[in-house]
């Protein structure tokens, strides 16, 4: 046997090889952050610490996973920091105010119902999204960068630029019930994270499991092919940009809650975080590639490495610049991933043709 012979099978078993830690990169960058800020960082393993970070990552893990649909599709969404702050503020509004009709007729609501229109709104705006994509054929970094802006000067001119304070409730109206989404427990699990885990499990089955979810990765990959061949894409479309709304909508309401505050500054960058957590999970930004799961832990690489940072008391700009380095790193082994698979690809079509 031929020394040519016997480095094919190496070479073989080294391409699978460093396909495999460029698949699993996300879990390997996880493992690794976490242990370096467990011996770094003082007290990080502290039990009020893991409460703390589980509650930052779950907010960071209700977008990216919006986002992970929207950029699977091959659009973009810039509006999700917006409409967490617009929909923080609604949920204020309708908590200190209700709906006034005028002629002292107004409009109480409970704590469902809050939630219930706050979310409406969310997806109104993911409607409007879908919309300028859709039908006036807007990019859809313009579309979502425009009512990014309109979102957050809609959420100023709600309170003139204050803060709506005390929400607290009113026990007359059954809202006081409100404070709990942000700091109540169930066996010991904060809500937020409840949530998040019913979130994620129905994302990763309508992903996964449902014709929906094949029709997203299909608009993605090839949108011209996708529509020849009968999928509805204004209705994936529309869809995915909704979805992503309910998502921010989500998050507005949570952090309402566990500050017993709304501002409309809140989440402003928000969107790059979640671009980055689900970049960082594997999900390309050319389309038709992600996964769910990918994107929740890539949340929890960036809700570590930022509260890594923080308690090793780094300056809030290296954090910027830190954020930026993993965003790019994320990027090129993406990159380097899918020529790896190209050329096991050809490999495989080469050794089949013989």
């Amino acid at each position: 046997m031929s020394e040519q012979t016997l480095a094919q099978p190496r070479e073989r078993d080294n391409t699978e090889f460093l396909l495999l830690l460029l698949k699993a990169r996300t879990f390997i960058a996880l493992i690794l952050v976490f242990t370096f800020f467990a011996f770094a960082a003082p007290n990080f393993l502290s039990t009020a610490n893991m409460v703390i970070m589980s509650k930052h990552v779950a907010l960071n893990a209700f977008l990216a996973i919006g986002m992970t649909f929207v950029i699977v599709s091959g659009g973009i969404d810039l509006s999700v920091g917006s409409t967490v702050g617009l929909c923080g503020m609604v949920a204020g509004w309708l908590i200190l105010h209700g709906v006034d009709f005028g002629l002292g007729w107004s409009i109480q609501f409970n704590t469902l119902e809050i939630c219930l229109l706050v979310v409406l709104v969310g997806i109104l705006i993911g409607a409007i999204n879908g919309f300028l994509i859709t039908k006036l054929n807007v990019a859809p970094f313009i579309a979502t960068l425009g009512t990014l802006y309109v979102a957050r000067g809609a959420a100023m001119l709600s309170s003139d630029g204050r803060t709506f304070p005390n929400l607290n409730g009113n026990p007359e109206y059954g809202s006081e019930t409100f404070r709990w989404i942000g700091a109540g427990n169930v066996l010991g699990i904060p809500v937020s994270i409840w949530m998040l885990i019913v979130l994620g499990l129905v994302a990763a089955y309508i992903a996964t499991r449902t014709p929906l979810g094949r029709y997203i990765y299909a608009v993605g990959g090839n949108e011209r092919a996708a529509s020849l061949s009968g999928v509805p894409v204004t209705k994936v479309k529309f869809f995915v940009y909704m979805f992503s709304g309910l998502c921010a909508a989500l998050v507005g309401i949570i952090i309402a809650s566990q500050l017993v505050a709304a501002h409309p500054a809140t989440g402003e960058t928000f969107e790059l975080n979640a671009i980055a957590a689900a970049v960082l999970g594997g999900t390309s930004m050319s389309g038709g590639r992600g996964r769910i799961a990918g994107t929740i832990v890539g949340a929890f690489v960036i809700g570590v490495l930022s509260d890594g940072l923080v308690m090793m008391g780094v300056s809030a700009f290296w954090q910027t610049v830190i954020k930026g380095l993993v965003i790019i790193a994320a990027v090129v082994v993406d990159q380097a991933q899918q020529r790896v698979q190209s050329a096991v690809a050809l490999r495989a079509q080469a050794n089949a043709s013989k």
